[in-house]
């Protein structure tokens, strides 16, 4: 009976035991599993990412300069021209319209009147001839008599006046007769119909009438706006023309309240456009004038327009054009070898920065930073770290002060 007893007690002791070991083991605290990263020197630089679209600074639209049919065009997008000496396009003068019987039949009578009133300057002429040469024979006459004594100085003088009123009415008579000329051309002009350009009198003068239009600047054709022959008003669009080697530029149209973060001079990285690599760039001019714009989502935004300047080689960018998508980001911020942290250890405290260091002993201690640079990936430290220390990421709500920590394994 002792024996049982005693082995009931061991029994019991180890039970106890076990038991006693299990719940020490269950609520025993462990370490919190986190991600743990370092602080360590690199380039960081904070940027304003926007899509743009490229274009000719300058682009030169050559319109037609009076109404008249424009002839086939036969340059087209990617040909090169020279100033001055590229003809671009073919003009002619407009046709005649064609005219119907009551519109023939009045011009008919205006080169009748016309006809008329000529015939009439005509005679006018010629009374004016008989006129000047009677007032020159009795001026001969007088200027005898007053040389002999007979005739008066007021009988000369008359005498001379009349043969210069005769003069002048001759010069009147021979304007008049030109003013009729000229009348009736211009009444027969307007019997000119297109039906009568078939003659070869009239195609051939048309054919002297071609007005070539020559290329107003150098560079390449950008945009045809009209190929096909036709008739145009004086100051329609045929094409444009630009130098996309030398004048090509980047629009951006930024939210304004990331535009008033950039300046005038601000390196440009140019990426996405299509190459290899990266460009460089630069802001060159910043507009003072917002507008509103409509986001894909329906938001209402304020933007502005940023100007960049390519700053890089031709030869990097060759293949870019007029209206070409790029993405530019704008540098408001960089720094060289700087002590920084990945921007996801980064929490606030109120209106301070702050991130947990892991100690020694495997603790996490709250410090608080200043954060001089953030772009989003990484944060440039000014004081609150120090190099090759090790920091919790993506802390956790449940994370404080004094909490025991572990790298969390990483799988695959």
């Amino acid at each position: 009976m002792a024996k049982k007893k005693h082995s009931r007690k061991v029994f019991s002791l180890i039970v106890i035991a076990a038991v006693a070991g299990a719940l020490a083991y269950a609520f025993w605290p462990r370490p919190m599993l986190v991600d743990i990263g370092e602080v360590a020197r690199r380039d960081v630089v904070v940027t304003i990412n926007e899509e743009g679209r490229t274009q000719v600074h300058n682009t030169y639209v050559v319109s037609t300069p009076i109404t008249g049919r424009l002839l086939r065009v036969g340059v087209e997008p990617g040909d090169k021209v020279i100033r001055g000496e590229t003809v671009v396009a073919r003009m002619l003068p407009t046709s005649p319209v064609v005219l119907d019987v009551r519109t023939r039949e009045q011009a008919k009578s205006t080169v009748n009147s016309a006809e008329a009133a000529l015939r009439v300057a005509q005679a006018d002429i010629n009374r004016a001839r008989a006129d000047v040469e009677l007032a020159e024979g009795n001026l001969n006459r007088a200027r005898k008599l007053h040389g002999s004594g007979i005739a008066s100085d007021a009988s000369l003088e008359r005498d001379e006046t009349a043969a210069r009123l005769a003069q002048a009415n001759l010069d009147t008579a021979r304007a008049a007769v030109s003013m009729r000329i000229a009348e009736l051309n211009n009444a027969r002009a307007m019997l000119i119909s297109f039906e009568e350009q078939g003659s070869g009198s009239t195609a051939a003068a048309t054919e002297e009438e071609v007005i070539e239009l020559h290329a107003p600047s150098s560079g390449v054709i950008l945009q045809v706006r009209q190929q096909s022959e036709t008739t145009l008003q004086a100051g329609m669009p045929i094409m444009e023309i630009g130098d996309v080697a030398n004048d090509l530029e980047i629009v951006a149209e930024l939210l304004s309240t990331d535009a008033v973060q950039v300046r005038v001079g601000a390196r440009v990285i140019i990426d996405n456009w299509g190459g290899s690599g990266t460009l460089e760039g630069e802001v060159a001019r910043i507009e003072p004038w917002g507008f509103t714009k409509f986001s894909a989502l329906g938001v209402e935004e304020q933007r502005v327009r940023v100007t960049i300047h390519f700053s890089g080689d031709l030869e990097e960018r060759m293949g870019l054009g007029h209206g070409f998508r790029v993405e530019a980001r704008i540098v408001v911020w960089e720094a060289d070898d700087a002590i920084s942290v990945p921007a996801s250890s980064l929490f606030r405290i109120g209106g301070d920065w702050a991130i947990f260091v892991v100690n020694g002993e495997g603790r996490a201690d709250l410090r608080k930073v200043e954060v001089a640079g953030n772009n989003g990936l990484d944060a440039a430290i000014t004081t609150g770290v120090s190099e090759g220390e090790k920091i919790i990421l993506y802390p956790s709500a449940a994370l404080s002060e004094g909490s025991q920590v572990a790298q969390r394994a990483i799988e695959g």
